[in-house]
């Protein structure tokens, strides 16, 4: 059975930090690009961060550049993102995603290869008050 179990969501206010995880079970973790897509009310689902496990390259949207620390965990099968200095606009659903890919970039990609496996957890609210 493959699982992506989130956890780390909550409240927090601006300026302030807050951890993400997510545990990987049921896939060859290293074959994957793992991270986060986020969506708020009203907006489009948009990729956040990936670690690609086989070499550690990380990728992050511009919006949280700077921000943001994603890294892996291979031996647990363990994706973190630290949030840091955390803004309102941050505040959304969090879903792990896992894209069986080397490239980073495709991570970001809603078209996914035919030949790629490609998993959800299910969804942590992050919120950012004012």
């Amino acid at each position: 059975e493959v699982q992506l179990q989130a956890s780390g969501g909550g409240l927090v206010q601006a300026g302030g930090s807050l951890r993400l995880s997510c545990v990987a079970s049921g896939f060859i973790f290293e074959d994957y690009a793992i991270g986060w897509f986020r969506q708020a009310p009203g907006k489009q689902r948009e990729g956040v961060s990936c670690i690609v496990s086989s070499d550690g390259t990380t990728y992050h949207v511009d919006s949280v550049k700077g921000r943001f620390t994603i890294t892996s965990d291979n031996a647990k099968n363990t994706v973190s993102l630290q949030m840091s200095r955390l803004k309102p606009e941050d505040t959304a659903v969090y879903y792990c995603h896992a894209v069986e890919t080397s490239d980073g970039v495709v991570f970001f990609n809603p078209v996914i290869p035919k030949n790629s496996h490609q998993y959800w957890g299910e969804g942590t609210l992050v919120t950012v008050s004012s």
